[in-house]
């Protein structure tokens, strides 16, 4: 059994909540004190995210602590190597590396894939890479017991979600509206019922994200999810701290609420 697995068979029918910062933001020197941070104040699982100069799926919010991130001197290398600092205190929380495909491509699936392994690192989200072209990456992927998760989209068709579900492995991340992360305003209703749709496919823990902004939608859109993410709220909330003190007591402030409000459904 895999860290991903493990760690939703121990909250018990409990939501997971999933926070999302992008490596390097607000600067290189925060990230791990921040993923500590984010551990002690109730993250089951963190996603870190790869800084990459075109984020086509993200919205604003994001694209803006990536360019920083990149501007800082934040690469893939060092974001792993911030994962294995991470793991030199942490062994239990597990670590899901968001992002695109070129950087793991210019590295080589490979050298990626095993040194992404040593560092600690249990999960591969990538956007752009679809089950049907992740083949040869998958194949590195198991070698060394990580798990790649797939999103699946309100546009999504059932046979896509089928065939989306059978490859799927850890979870299913469910992209609870159409547009960029950060967007538009959630429809608590649907993305509901979507989701129990979704589970006819899969019994996999199904997380959804994008949309989701603070305690109150994430208790909204919760009802039928195993997980929640939150991403450019919690970025936002960052963007203007000037130290790692900082940084951490705002990650902590945000992050509190929201882990109380889930754990009272």
């Amino acid at each position: 059994m895999t860290l991903l697995d493990s760690t939703f068979k121990q909250r018990s029918g409990k939501k997971a909540l999933i926070p999302f910062i992008t490596a390097g933001f607000p600067h290189p020197k925060m990230t791990v004190s921040l993923m500590h941070t984010l551990v002690d104040n109730g993250a089951d699982i963190i996603e870190l995210g790869m800084p990459f100069s075109d984020p086509m799926a993200d919205g604003p919010v994001i694209q803006k602590a990536s360019e920083q991130a990149i501007k800082l001197g934040c690469n893939l290398a060092l974001t792993l190597d911030m994962v294995a600092q991470f793991r030199q205190d942490n062994q239990h929380t597990p670590v899901v590396l968001m992002g695109y495909l070129n950087p793991v491509e210019s590295m080589g699936y490979e050298d990626f894939v095993k040194t992404a392994a040593e560092a600690g690192v249990n999960g591969l989200l990538l956007v752009d890479s679809p089950p049907e072209e992740s083949a040869d990456l998958q194949t590195q992927l198991k070698q060394h017991d990580m798990q790649q998760i797939f999103l699946v989209a309100p546009t999504t068709s059932d046979s896509r979600k089928a065939f989306i579900c059978q490859q799927a492995a850890g979870f299913i991340y469910y992209v609870a509206l159409k547009g960029v992360t950060g967007s538009a305003d959630l429809n608590p209703e649907v993305v509901n019922q979507e989701i129990k749709d979704l589970k006819r496919y899969s019994d996999l823990p199904i997380a959804i994200g994008f949309g989701v902004k603070d305690a109150a939608s994430a208790v909204a859109v919760a009802e039928q999810a195993d997980a929640v993410v939150i991403g450019s709220a919690l970025i936002q909330v960052l963007s203007d701290c000037t130290t790692s003190e900082q940084a951490q007591q705002k990650a902590a402030d945000f992050m509190r609420p929201i882990r109380s409000a889930l754990d009272s459904l």
